[in-house]
This record gives C-alpha cells, structure tokens and sequence, in this order.
C-alpha cells in the first residue's frame, strides 16, 4: 500500500487558512491527503472586521472566540490543526508607525520561532509545504514573519545538524507560495459580473489598484482546480465570524460566477526536490507514485 500524502499549510493567523487555499486543502482531504494547518499566533490583536460582532464582550474575549472559531473552521475542511504559539503583533497604523508590542511574533528571532515548526514538520513528515511569498501575501508584520520561519524550517528539517533537539530529521518534497489575491483573477470576475449583467464588488478595488509590479499573476506555476469546494471554503470563512462580514465583499460574486470563471486555486512552487516540470495542476506532482499501466 502507498504511504499517506501529506500537506502542512503554515498561516499567520486564525481565518488564513479559510481565505488562503481552503478549498484546494479541502479537495485534497476528500482524496485521502492528510492536511496539517499550522497557526503562527492566536490573533490576539486582530480587529472584529463584522460590524454584527463589534460588541464589548466580543473584544473583551477576542482570544478564546478565535480558537473556537478556529476549531469550527478546521472540522469545516477536514484539516487538523496545531497551534505555534506565538503572540499576534497586530497591524500598525498611523505616521509614523507605531513600534510593535514587546514580544509579539515579529519580534522573534527568526532561527529561535522557526524551532516549533521544525519539530512540526519533523513529527508530521509533510510532503508538500504551503506557505506566503517574502512579503507575507500583503505586509503584515505576522505575514512576513510566517514567510520568514516557513523558509528557515522547510531547509532546516532534513539537516541533522540543524535544530538536533526536534527530532528525527525529514525533508519535505516541495515549497509553494499562495498567490490568493492577484489582479488578473479579479479582473476575470469583475468582467464576469458585468457580463452576468451584475454590479461588481471588485469595480472599486481594481479602480484603486496600484499598478506598482507586485501583481504575482505572473510568478504561479500551480492551478489546483478546486471549483467544487468552493462552497466548503465560503463555509469555513464565515466560521471565523469575528473577522469576515457575511454581507461583505469576499461573499458578493455569486458562487456560479467564481466556480466558471476562475475555478482553480493558485501557487508558486519555490523549491521541489522531485522531479516535477511547471506547469502543474497538482501540488504533490512529483511525489505521487506513477500510475501503473495496465495491459
């Protein structure tokens, strides 16, 4: 019998993992693929993005309302779930910035917060890695910290030398980047609106868009066709109630229009130590073993 495919999606906070690559994880625990999301922090400073829950006694408990968000959202998509332990830095705002708070997650040294997620990748022996490009998907401290410790443990985990204290050493096959939010998938489904005869909620985004080269369009390498968990995904998301308006914008393109229009999720594949040409339609190309040819 074939081992296990495995798969660990590292995310920065509680909700990522639901509005970053929740239906390609949720297509690959239908196949039998044992999914780990691994979550840098607790969210601990996020903001309540759904005005129905900005209420006092929700930030008053924003913490333990996270991880039962979380909870729900992991028995959604089928995945299990571990937790970093870290402390959400949070998004500073104003100018200047403000300095981050002492000992949140992006203060940490980079060698010394990538050791749980070494002996992570040690003890669940993923295949494939998912994780955000070096500028964290958008720049949030936490996002780029999450890049920055992915890097340093998926390297670090098959050398016996490093790290000897978290077990025994395993080298993950293959490192993707999520490229989630490009602008050639949403000007697809903004036409896609206007053709449906539908008002756009994607109009004024794109209006707003700053053409400054950091579209990622053209850096994916991997679409993993996935329309049909669309609507898993959608679920997870509205789980993690205290961060997403279901009457908001990631909820506005009718489901029909998305699954037709831009039916696949997207990645960059950075490192592959198998033999695994791009394009791809299947993260774990390479890894799986040949279908055997029947005469």
């Amino acid at each position: 019998m074939s081992e296990q495919l495995r798969l660990m999606a590292v995310h920065a906070h509680p909700d990522d993992e639901s509005s970053k690559g929740a239906a390609t994880m949720a297509k690959y625990v239908a196949e039998g693929v044992s999914v780990l999301v691994v979550t840098c922090t607790g969210g601990e400073r996020g903001s309540v993005l759904n005005p129905k829950m900005d209420r006092p006694d929700v930030w008053e408990n924003i913490a333990e309302i996270r991880r039962a968000e979380m909870d729900a959202a992991r028995a959604i998509l089928g995945v299990d779930q571990a937790w970093l332990g870290f402390v959400d830095s949070g998004l500073p705002e104003g100018d200047p910035l403000p300095p981050l708070p002492d000992g949140c997650f992006a203060l940490q040294d980079e060698q010394a917060a990538a050791a749980p997620l070494v002996r992570m990748m040690r003890e669940f022996r993923p295949h494939v890695v998912l994780t955000y490009d070096e500028e964290g998907g958008y720049p949030h401290p936490d996002h780029i910290m999450c890049h920055k410790i992915s890097m340093v443990a998926f390297d670090a985990a098959g050398d016996a030398e490093q790290f000897p204290e978290m077990g025994e050493p395993w080298q993950p096959a293959k490192l993707y980047y999520q490229h989630t939010f490009t602008r050639t998938k949403f000007v697809a489904l903004h036409e896609g609106m206007i053709e449906a005869g539908l008002e756009s909620p994607y109009a004024e985004m794109l209006e707003h868009w700053e053409d400054d080269g950091r579209d990622k369009s053209g850096r994916i390498t991997t679409r993993v066709e996935c329309a049909a968990y669309f609507p898993l995904r959608d679920d997870a998301l509205r789980a993690h109630a205290t961060q997403v308006d279901p009457d908001g914008f990631f909820f506005r393109a009718p489901l029909e229009i998305q699954q037709r229009i831009w039916p696949t999720e997207d990645f960059e594949l950075v490192t592959s130590h198998v033999d695994s040409p791009v394009p791809e339609t299947d993260l774990f190309a390479g890894v799986r073993p040949p279908a055997r040819t029947v005469e």
